[in-house]
Formats: structure tokens, C-alpha cells, sequence
């Protein structure tokens, strides 16, 4: 039985900077064969070409819709989980998945939304700034003294989870009631604001606050709050840098500016983590 078009079509592997071609296209070839097929490039050292074609064996359509991205930000646009592909753990705890609970929460939350799984790069992985930016880290247990595998292989396998679970669990169906839940790019403005925040209030130095707003982005994507949670948030943060007085609530006209960010524009200066 092939996976349902709709829920698979809500999963879209991540890819950033990829140094070889011909792994974009393996990577293509390991989606295709198990029903996946949004491929997102981000900053590709090269765009898929002769080699990639070749590699993919056939599943060159994958790269001919692979839609191609600026920064790592862009990937995610919309999504409402994030999961990193690391081979090595961190010295930061983080929540961590094996492939097949991945696959599992993947599927679950594509019922709502778009998810995204990472790859990164070869021969570095995620840097724990792209790291804060997911929800989770996926592991792939193994040798410890070698542990390091192939991008293309690693995306094999957590295709064949993704296909495994479904077949195994078709019907699947997220235990929770559904939720609104704020968008990768909602959360990005969040953080930005929290960070500005943070130094407006003299709560953290600028040029050392790394650390802390990486800890403080791990508990707000654990809580995975909702779009009206975070606009509660955005207020709490401009009442803190002065923008609101306690005397808005007897007086109206002395209410400062709306707390929320224009969607529309983009975030000003700020540390992101």
C-alpha cells in the first residue's frame, strides 16, 4: 500500500549546505523510493546537476521541485515541529528521538501542518545555533568509536521509519486535542524579541548571552506554545522594556504600541541565539 499523498506530502526533508551534489541526489532516491518527496536545499554548494541526476536513479523529479533557500530560517517557514539529524550528541541536553519515535512524531504532527526533518552538513552536522532552532534531535545509534554515516544513508533510514510506522500504524492520530501552534518563523520573531528584551532590561550582556538564549529557546520549543500564547508572550516582553504603564488598564489612550511584531515586516536588529 502506498502512503497517503496528502500526509507525506507534509513532510519535507531539509538539506543544508550540502557540499556534494550526488548526495542531493541519493538523498532524492531515498525519498522517492519510500513515497516522500519535498526535498528543501539550503545554501547547496552546488545546485543538483549531472552527478545529482545520476545518483537520484530516476527520482530526478524530486530535484527539479526541490525548492532552494537563502538561510536555514526559509526551511522552515511554516512548520510547526523541527527535527535535527545529528550523528554526535551535545554537551547541551537535548530532547533526543531514535529514528522510529522520529518517524512516529513526524507523522502524527503532519496530520496538522508541515514538519521538517534537518540534514546537515557532511563533515560538520547542525551548528547548536541551527540546532536551537528544532524541536528535537534524532540519533542514529551505533558504533560509538564510528559513528559518523553517510548523509544519504541516514536519510534511508529515517525514510524507511517514516514508511515502516505508517504501514504499521495507518490511522495514527495525534493524542492531543490539535492546536494552533506558532509557526518556526513566529517563534523566530519571539526569540528575537526575547533576546532584545533580555539586554533592554540589563538581564544579560550582549556579547555573552549565547548560552542562556539557546537554554531559553530548548524550553519555549519544549512548550511548543500557540499562536495566541505567543502574542501573551510578545506583550509580557514590551510591558518589561516600558512600552506599556500600569495605568493603561484606567486609562486607555495611555496604552503604548501593539506588543505583537507586524508579521509582515521583518525582525529588527536582536540576538537569535
Amino acid at each position: 500500500m502506498r502512503p497517503s499523498t496528502d500526509l507525506f506530502a507534509k513532510i519535507r526533508f531539509v538539506m543544508v549546505q550540502t557540499t556534494h551534489p550526488g548526495n542531493i541526489g541519493a538523498v532524492a532516491r531515498a525519498m522517492k523510493t519510500m513515497g516522500l518527496s519535498r526535498l528543501h536545499l539550503v545554501e547547496p554548494k552546488s545546485l543538483p546537476d549531472a552527478e545529482a541526476v545520476a545518483r537520484a536513479s530516476g527520482a530526478d523529479d524530486l530535484l527539479a521541485t526541490a525548492q532552494v533557500h537563502g538561510d536555514f530560517p526559509s526551511a522552515l517557514h511554516g512548520c510547526r515541529l523541527v527535527v535535527g539529524a545529528s550523528a554526535r550528541l551535545r554537551a547541551l541536553e537535548w530532547p533526543l528521538l531514535e529514528p522510529a519515535a522520529c518517524a512516529r512524531r513526524l507523522l502524527a504532527e503532519a496530520r496538522e501542518g508541515d514538519v521538517a526533518l534537518v540534514l546537515g552538513r557532511e563533515s560538520s552536522g547542525l551548528t547548536n545555533d541551527e540546532l536551537a532552532r528544532c524541536h528535537f534531535l534524532v540519533h542514529i545509534p551505533g558504533n560509538p568509536q564510528f559513528s559518523s554515516l553517510n548523509v544519504a544513508a541516514a536519510a534511508q533510514i529515517f525514510a524507511y521509519e517514516l514508511n515502516r510506522v505508517w504501514r504499521k500504524a495507518e490511522g495514527l492520530r495525534i493524542e492531543e486535542a490539535a492546536r494552533d501552534l506558532a509557526p518556526a518563523e513566529a517563534m523566530e520573531r519571539f526569540y528575537v524579541h526575547l533576546a532584545q528584551t533580555l539586554v533592554d532590561t540589563g538581564f544579560s550582556d550582549p556579547e555573552q548571552s549565547g548560552k542562556l538564549l539557546r537554554r531559553l529557546r530548548r524550553l519555549f520549543n519544549r512548550a511548543r506554545p500557540d499562536s495566541t500564547e505567543i502574542n501573551i508572550l510578545h506583550g509580557i516582553l514590551s510591558a518589561a522594556q516600558g512600552k506599556k504603564t500600569a495605568d493603561r488598564f484606567r486609562n486607555p489612550d495611555l496604552d503604548g504600541p501593539d506588543p505583537s511584531p507586524d508579521p509582515s515586516k521583518k525582525p529588527g536588529a536582536g540576538t537569535s541565539g
